[in-house]
């Protein structure tokens, strides 16, 4: 064995190891599904290192590469990209750079490197200067990661005062029931009335030429279950409060939720996915009752918010079926092409095929409004909205 090689790649395995562990802080930017990597995975990938540089005179990389990332780590992957993610984070540490070049960098700073070949404590010395809070270069992240992983944590944090905080409230404040009812009955205040289907479905009724008409129906159907479990709730539990109905524990669960800001289970399950707090979520559910209101009212807008479609996957059936009907084309045969125009909330007529929409974000990364390209985030900036 040359001695080199193996303090080299030895060093690298255990700074591979150290990484995709800590990549999981960061949630679903670290790794798209939490895996349990273990002390296990690296001891059998530092015997297996051994064994073959004991047995073969040049450096079998490819050997190496293979048995750690795609079967010893890769073997508790699931995730197609997180594999592809694996495999290239380990390149960076298994690669013939990590033995010959002594300023082979692992991260863009230089601040991390394999150090030189040298004795056991040299390389504690060095282990021992590095941050101790490392920076996200050294994962691959944008620096940006650090501020969704701190906010992640703060939420916990906070989530976790909230379950500790009293029901009631001491000195001359407002009671947690008096908090609730004033935001029930405010809620209340502000939700529009169901919308009227058998009206609707004259204004606009089911047409072969016209797909979208079914889409609005079935939206708006959709909406009013939704609507319709928010009110009864909200009216259940001012009247549990006054003591004119017995609180259930369905209601209780309203309340408490109500009290942390959170969307109560019985809303979220008849709810369209979402991650707001509770005022968010009100005034998310409100605009996108507007925005069908303003289509039942004005007809079908020039550009739509696809965001603000209770079930996404209809919308686009949608589109892809007038496509289909009007060219007679068979709909399995057809997908979507995708063209970012420059306006940004509106356009003065609808397309001749397809649709215009917004209210489209991508996060970890930006439109580049100049270069028509996607670019590096900016600093700070976690979310991008996209043109239309």
């Amino acid at each position: 064995m040359q001695p080199k090689q193996w303090r080299k790649l030895l060093f690298g395995l255990c700074f591979f190891h150290a990484m995709v562990q800590e990549r999981r802080k960061f949630g679903a930017l670290g790794w798209n599904i939490p895996y349990e990597f273990n002390e296990s995975d690296l001891r059998i990938s530092l015997r297996q290192q051994q064994m073959f540089l004991n047995d073969y005179n040049e450096l079998p990389l490819a050997a190496l590469t293979y048995l750690t990332g795609q079967c010893n780590y890769g073997g508790r992957v699931t995730d197609d990209w997180d594999r592809r993610l694996l495999v290239s984070l380990l390149s960076i540490f298994y690669n013939h750079e990590i033995v010959e070049d002594d300023s082979h960098k692992f991260s863009p700073s230089g601040q991390y490197y394999a150090p030189r070949y040298s004795d056991y404590q040299s390389y504690i010395d060095y282990i021992r200067e590095l941050p101790l809070i490392p920076h996200p270069e050294v994962f691959g992240l944008h620096e940006n990661a650090d501020i969704t992983k701190d906010n992640q944590e703060t939420q916990q944090l906070f989530d976790g005062i909230l379950l500790t905080l009293p029901r009631q409230s001491g000195g001359g404040g407002k009671s947690s029931q008096d908090v609730v009812d004033e935001l029930a009955n405010d809620i209340l205040s502000k939700l529009p009335a169901d919308y009227d289907i058998e009206k609707v479905m004259k204004l606009y009724p089911v047409v072969y030429e016209e797909s979208m008409n079914t889409v609005l129906r079935q939206e708006l159907i959709r909406f009013n279950r939704l609507t319709k479990v928010v009110r009864s709730t909200l009216q259940n539990m001012r009247k549990a409060l006054k003591g004119l109905v017995v609180m259930s524990s369905e209601l209780e669960d309203v309340f408490t939720s109500m009290m942390m800001g959170k969307v109560p289970a019985v809303w979220a399950a008849k709810s369209y996915p979402s991650l707001k707090p509770l005022g968010s979520y009100i005034t998310d559910l409100l605009t996108r009752l507007k925005f069908f209101q303003d289509w039942i009212n004005s007809g079908a807008p020039n550009v739509f918010w696809i965001s603000g479609f209770y079930f996404t996957q209809s919308f686009l059936t949608g589109v892809s079926q007038n496509y289909a009907r009007k060219y007679t084309i068979p709909i399995d045969h057809l997908g979507f092409e995708f063209e970012m125009l420059g306006d940004e909330s509106d356009m003065d007529k609808k397309p001749d095929d397809g649709a215009y929409v917004k209210g489209l974000f991508l996060e970890g990364a930006r439109w580049d409004r100049e270069a028509k390209v996607i670019g590096e985030s900016l600093p700070k900036m976690l979310y991008d909205q996209l043109p239309i």
